[in-house]
């Protein structure tokens, strides 16, 4: 049929151009039966499943060769040894310096008696807080009173004679007077000497009777100052921390190892902390600064003291320099004899601050890996302080070097390392 066609078409009388459109479509249809299409359709869909097979085919290919790529990246770059990184940064300008205190009163003063005799009463006890100049106790002095009234008959003995001398140097001083006036020949030579002679010695042994009351009344004046001592009072406002005598016992008057205490008062207004600092940081310390005190070990309050002042020496068994810190202490918080903890801020010159696990001991000393182009590069430092979890160099590397942690030891100067991870962050 289709040759048929053909050959109508190759007629010169196909060439009529009265031949209309119509006429090749309908050609056209009798020519290619519908049946045709279908089959053009199926093999135009077999063959994009094949496109697409293919597709995959080849992408998956691609996929396995950057696989083994990457796989082999990886092989490469596990051959270099791997560390971890730290970025060095600048150190503290102050640093914490923690070490013990004791605690101790502002005022603490042990009480004796100052005169012989029996303990009569106490009027307050341990615990009790007293003003300056409140009663404490009475002694009762039989000793010290007998004493005063014979000092007290003496002087009166002593001004009674001092009476009786003073009328026996009146009546020679009369006595003299008119027979050194009398004219000469009433008198003779030697009875006006011997009236002189008596006036210049009533008025000695009147000088002698005055100055013997003088010396009675001052012995009574001494006891009088002593009797007042019966009374112990408290010399400051405080607290009596120790009482160590009851009514009747024997009481001495002195403050030798033999001789029993009265009672011990403190000032705990205002508390002072003794801490011994070592001499490297000693220096570093100012007269006003602040301290943080803690109790319990850091677990109990905390408060807030000055440094006042410091022995300004070191001692030489210790090495150490004695520091006075001073804190109010109003509500009475803190006792005497109390374990303190102290903080002290002690400045310090500029550092760069590392982790520990970046210092390394080996024998030209201490020694820091940084990692500069991906190779080590050991470096000397000189270590300025170390609390244990990071250490403050004064020297050898810079801030911002990135060094290497927990390096192996199989590692040498100039070679090349992976960084495993950048832990710059975990110091901060």
């Amino acid at each position: 049929m289709l040759k048929k066609v053909i050959k109508q078409e190759a007629d010169p009388l196909a060439t009529d151009d009265v031949r209309s459109q119509q006429s090749l479509r309908e050609a056209a249809d009798e020519a290619y039966p519908r049946s045709t299409g279908r089959w053009i359709t199926v093999i135009a869909i077999v063959i994009g499943f094949g496109l697409a097979a293919a597709f995959v085919e080849v992408t998956r290919i691609k996929a396995r060769e950057s696989d083994a790529l990457e796989q082999d990246t990886r092989k490469a770059v596990a051959m270099l040894p791997l560390v971890d990184v730290a970025t060095a940064k600048a150190g503290q300008t102050f640093r914490s310096l923690f070490l013990p205190g004791d605690t101790a009163a502002w005022y603490r003063t042990t009480l004796y008696s100052r005169v012989n005799g029996y303990l009569a009463e106490w009027k307050v006890d341990i615990g009790d807080k007293v003003k300056k100049g409140q009663l404490l106790a009475t002694i009762d002095t039989p000793d010290l009173d007998s004493q005063l009234v014979a000092a007290r008959a003496e002087l009166e003995a002593a001004k009674a004679e001092a009476k009786v001398r003073q009328a026996d140097a009146d009546f020679a001083r009369s006595s003299y007077d008119r027979w050194r006036d009398s004219p000469k020949g009433v008198v003779s030579d030697q009875e006006r000497e011997e009236k002189k002679a008596a006036n210049d010695s009533s008025i000695a042994k009147l000088n002698a009777a005055t100055a013997q009351v003088a010396v009675d009344q001052a012995k009574v004046d001494g006891l009088m100052t002593l009797t007042q001592f019966k009374n112990v009072t408290a010399p400051f406002n405080g607290i009596i921390t120790e009482r160590r005598v009851d009514p009747g016992d024997l009481v001495t008057a002195g403050s030798s190892a033999n001789t029993s205490p009265l009672f011990v008062i403190q000032q705990t207004d205002k508390i002072r902390i003794f801490v011994r600092v070592p001499q490297n940081v000693a220096g570093n310390l100012s007269i006003g600064s602040t301290v943080e005190v803690t109790t319990d070990g850091g677990s109990g309050r905390s408060y807030e003291g000055k440094i006042v002042r410091t022995t300004g020496a070191v001692d030489p068994r210790a090495r150490t320099m004695l520091v006075e810190v001073v804190l109010p202490n109003a509500n009475y918080a803190l006792s005497p004899g109390m374990y303190v903890r102290t903080n002290f801020q002690v400045a310090q010159s500029p550092s760069v601050e590392v982790p520990a696990a970046a210092i390394l001991f080996r024998g030209k000393g201490p020694q820091v890996a940084v990692v500069e182009d991906g190779k080590i590069k050991f470096k000397n430092v000189a270590i300025a302080s170390d609390d244990g979890e990071k250490v403050e160099l004064a020297s050898g590397i810079d801030i911002g070097d990135r060094v290497a942690l927990n390096i192996n030891g199989q590692i040498s100067d100039g070679d090349r390392v992976a960084i495993n991870n950048d832990s710059s962050g975990a110091q901060s």
